[in-house]
């Protein structure tokens, strides 16, 4: 796998901006009320969210990371821009 999406669910809203952004569609939120105990990243006002990441799909382009208002988002591999800066 080339790139990786991290996500720190504790601080996602589960707005789905980076769903909607993502132009390969590498990304899947689900919200599931009530909240259950299976597959649960975070609750959210008694909602449980859950964002898949298909890294198969991720062309590492990083625009998940522009769309979310949080800031939550990184991506690192081929697509970190922060290592190229260091070459």
């Amino acid at each position: 796998m080339a790139f990786s999406v991290h996500i720190n669910m504790e601080q996602c809203t589960g707005c789905g901006n980076c769903v909607i952004a993502c132009p390969v569609d590498a990304l899947e939120l689900h919200t599931v009320e009530p909240a259950s105990k299976e597959k649960i990243y975070a609750v959210k006002n008694g909602k449980s969210v859950h964002l898949d990441v298909r890294a198969e799909l991720c062309a590492g382009c990083g625009v998940c990371v522009n769309a979310c208002p949080y800031d939550v988002i990184r991506l690192s591999g081929r697509g970190d821009m922060s290592a190229l800066s260091q070459v």
